[in-house]
């Protein structure tokens, strides 16, 4: 197994974000281990997602059916097409432990999307849980917190 190094690391969630503005969501649901979870809380310091409502927490499966949903010509709420933007700061590296394959980036973010005269612009920290699996590294758990995720919020039809 490579070494990874802090700059993958950083590369990796650029990456990422670069998947998702491109509508490239297949190759952004396989960087995901097959057990892992797409979180977005509720509240501020929510400590579970499985005890307590939140706006997404999705499984292989749930993240399965919404790209398939957002590819199918019969997706009506995809007409006309949502886009999105991530604009990122420097991902951080929070935790490095090669020894046990855990890494944690913390990234704070401005996320905006858009369809057809309707926008939303929603900003948060968002925590990706990696490891290497197989060579490349993959994420284990990602979640996003939004600054007013109390608030009455729009749906957001892609992936923060």
């Amino acid at each position: 197994m490579a070494s990874v190094t802090r700059q993958d690391l950083i590369d990796f969630v650029v990456r990422e974000a670069q998947l998702l503005d491109a509508k490239r969501f297949d190759e952004w649901n396989a960087l995901f281990t097959d057990d892992a979870i797409y979180w977005i809380p509720l509240v501020p310091e929510q400590a579970s997602g499985l005890d307590h409502t939140s706006h997404m927490y999705e499984d292989k499966l749930l993240r399965d059916l919404r790209v398939e949903r957002l590819k199918s010509p019969r997706a009506f709420s995809q007409l006309p097409p949502s886009r999105c933007h991530h604009l990122l700061q420097m991902p951080i590296v929070e935790q490095f432990d090669e020894a046990a394959n855990r890494y944690l980036m913390r990234t704070e973010l401005h996320y905006t999307e858009t369809q057809g005269d309707e926008m939303v612009m929603l900003v948060g920290t968002a925590y990706h849980h990696l490891s290497q699996i197989d060579g490349s590294l993959r994420i284990t758990h990602k979640r996003v917190n939004l600054i007013n995720c109390d608030a009455a919020l729009p749906a957001v039809q892609l992936f923060i």
